[in-house]
């Protein structure tokens, strides 16, 4: 079979995070739709994001293994035919439990993304690109972001399709990227040296568990906290506290994935660049989380726009690249789909909650800001604890140095 030029494999990656976070996204909109038809409070409209994204987060630690054992591509392109079946199904669902179902079955096609996708294109990637490869797969992210906002709104409220009609558009094209990645992405796993394989298997949990990584993972923890809280609750957030038209929500909230782009693309090439990404992700985590405090405290208008714009440029999208880049740094790269796997799954622990928890304050207190100022809280303890980690980075080097030795043994065996 023709090898596939990277370029074209971190395009398609580049499409299957545009229509994983358009299907996340088409929900936001039209949450006051849903809730009107099954007579539901802020905390049950919150649980629809929350059963997503708890079985998103379940699916991370096992993908890896399975990718490792079955393929990554394999396990890959299963789970995202999953995902835009379910997405089909969700407009189908005659009853908020089996919407529930088919939101849960969305987010276990999904959760076969994550580290599948970063242990092919980071493998196929050369170390001094990683940031930037990182930001441009990741810029699909705010694509996907901005057209499920407003499409969601415009089939909606605009053209008075309904609140299901979304979900039947996004699974066709979802279902087309399953089959194009099955087609043209080769797994480039079992071109690894044997030896490293050997090795992976006797130390990966305690290679992926260092300080360093350990660290990453909380920090990861509070960025989508903030993050999945925001998307799951601005447009609603913009309805009911800022007196927007529903039809313009998604418009507006569209901002701040569109802000991201460049944000992600410079911050990557840059974290590509110098020496140290520490002190970089330690600014956009501290700058993040004031941007976090700012968007219920600013009265003003035009200035609330402004604050969602920086938060695109400075917040989680501009800091997921680097941190990708810096896991792939710290650890060896046969554990990519595991370690990209165990990071994604502590982010998304955040997200089970963040949906829910914000609307459960925004019952008890009537507001929903207390949700804002408790994400941007979390991300300040995240930036704080990354402060601690160690400055030499030793996974990668000590892994390497292990795969030599094994090799010269070998050698000697065989002479």
């Amino acid at each position: 079979m023709r090898k596939t030029h990277p370029a074209f494999v971190i395009f398609l990656f580049f499409l299957g995070w545009v229509f994983m976070y358009a299907d996340r996204n088409i929900l936001s909109p039209v949450m006051g739709s849903i809730g009107e038809e099954w007579g539901l409070d802020n905390a049950q409209l919150g649980l629809m994001s929350t059963v997503f994204f708890a079985a998103y987060a379940f699916m991370q630690i096992p993908t890896g293994f399975l990718a490792d054992k079955f393929g990554r591509v394999k396990v890959l392109v299963v789970g995202y035919l999953l995902f835009g079946i379910a997405t089909y199904m969700s407009g189908l669902a005659a009853s908020f439990g089996l919407f529930l179902l088919m939101r849960a079955m969305t987010g276990l096609g999904e959760g076969t993304y994550y580290g599948s996708q970063y242990g092919i294109s980071s493998s196929i990637t050369p170390k001094k690109y990683r940031g930037l490869v990182s930001a441009l797969i990741n810029s699909g992210m705010a694509f996907g972001i901005s057209l499920g906002f407003i499409s969601s709104s415009y089939f909606t409220y605009t053209l008075n399709k309904g609140w299901q009609f979304p979900f039947y558009v996004f699974a066709v094209p979802t279902i087309i990227v399953a089959i194009l990645i099955g087609i043209f992405v080769q797994d480039n796993r079992d071109k690894e040296p044997k030896q490293g394989k050997e090795i992976q298997e006797k130390g990966s949990i305690k290679q992926l568990f260092t300080k360093n990584h350990i660290l990453v993972y909380i920090l990861i923890f509070c960025s989508l906290y903030g993050f999945f809280g925001m998307l799951t609750w601005l447009p609603y957030y913009l309805q009911t506290a800022r007196g927007v038209e529903a039809s313009q929500t998604g418009v507006i909230a569209s901002l701040v994935p569109w802000a991201s782009i460049p944000g992600a693309i410079i911050f990557g090439f840059l974290s590509d660049k110098i020496k140290s990404k520490k002190p970089l992700i330690i600014v956009l985590a501290f700058a993040g989380a004031l941007c976090q405090f700012a968007i219920p405290y600013i009265e003003n208008y035009s200035l609330l726009l402004v604050g969602l714009c920086l938060y695109g440029l400075l917040g989680k999208l501009a800091l997921d690249p680097v941190l990708i880049s810096y896991m792939a740094d710290i650890t060896p790269s046969s554990m990519y789909s595991r370690v990209y796997g165990f990071f994604n799954f502590s982010g998304m622990l955040s997200s089970i909650f963040a949906p829910y928890i914000t609307g459960y304050f925004a019952d008890q207190t009537g507001s929903l800001e207390f949700g804002f100022y408790l994400s941007g809280g979390l991300l300040i303890i995240g930036a704080i604890m990354f402060i601690f980690t160690d400055n030499k980075v030793k996974a990668t080097t000590n892994f390497k140095t292990n795969v030599i030795k094994s090799n010269l043994v070998t050698e000697e065996k065989i002479g």
